[in-house]
């Protein structure tokens, strides 16, 4: 790719609107189980006991709105589904179906990830701030299992909106450069949920004009809840990690 820089120093003012576009470079680590009505399901390897790729490139997009001085609204969406089928090596119970030792058993996991925040700058100066958020994750699941011969399927459906907190802030130590970074956890004992999630992000960006940057990060997420509602009863826990490039473009 070529890059044409000018020698242009680059605006200070903050933009009231900026959006980042690239690829999201995943290692990922699932687990889970479905309870049924007669008991207790198998905790399943996502991927080592059903076949799941571990590794995998998925686009991302990210972005805010600045609709006052020292307040934004931040947001995120990608898409971490994923399929497989495998000749199982030890016996799976999903919800009320059992899925006998070496049956070939095929997995679809669709899991789109939201993320949405309000933050508050309450240390800000020029381009460089410090700020706390409140918000929600949320993760829309949906996990179905059948055999190669089609005898049974089950499928579970499920949307977790989990309010998170945090801080968020970035530091322009540079005309041209800048680094950016969030922390975010949730943590509940309540209702149709009991868990906790932790969600970390850090990014360089490099100016290239007034209104374009690319950049570089890293962002790592643990996730550990267990549900108890109508369509689905069980665990859920799984991890990723990732770099990141982007494209931001602001406005």
């Amino acid at each position: 790719m070529l890059l044409i820089i000018t020698s242009t120093a680059i605006a200070q003012e903050d933009p009231a609107f900026s959006i980042s576009i690239g690829a999201f470079f995943t290692d990922r680590e699932s687990r889970t189980r479905v309870d049924g009505d007669s008991g207790r399901g198998t905790d399943i390897d996502l991927e080592d006991d059903l076949g799941l790729k571990k590794s995998d490139t998925v686009f991302r997009v990210d972005g805010y709105w600045r609709f006052a001085e020292k307040h934004r609204f931040d947001f995120s969406a990608f898409d971490l589904s994923r399929a497989s089928s495998k000749q199982i090596e030890r016996e799976i119970i999903w919800e009320d179906t059992t899925y006998p030792i070496s049956s070939t058993v095929k997995t679809d996991l669709d899991l789109a990830i939201y993320k949405a925040a309000y933050t508050w700058m309450f240390l800000k100066r020029d381009r460089s701030f410090l700020g706390a958020t409140i918000g929600l994750y949320i993760a829309d699941i949906g996990a179905t299992l059948s055999t190669s011969r089609g005898g049974s399927v089950e499928s579970n459906d499920l949307t977790a909106p989990l309010p998170v907190i945090g801080l968020r802030g970035e530091y322009r130590f540079a005309d041209r450069w800048s680094l950016r970074g969030s922390g975010e956890i949730f943590a509940v004992d309540y209702g149709d949920y009991e868990g906790f999630l932790y969600d970390v992000f850090a990014g360089l960006d490099f100016g290239v004009t007034k209104n374009v940057a690319i950049g570089v990060g890293v962002n790592a997420v643990e996730f550990d809840i267990g549900v108890s509602k109508n369509r689905f009863q069980g665990d859920l826990k799984w991890q990723y990690e990732g770099a990141l490039v982007y494209l931001k473009f602001d406005f």
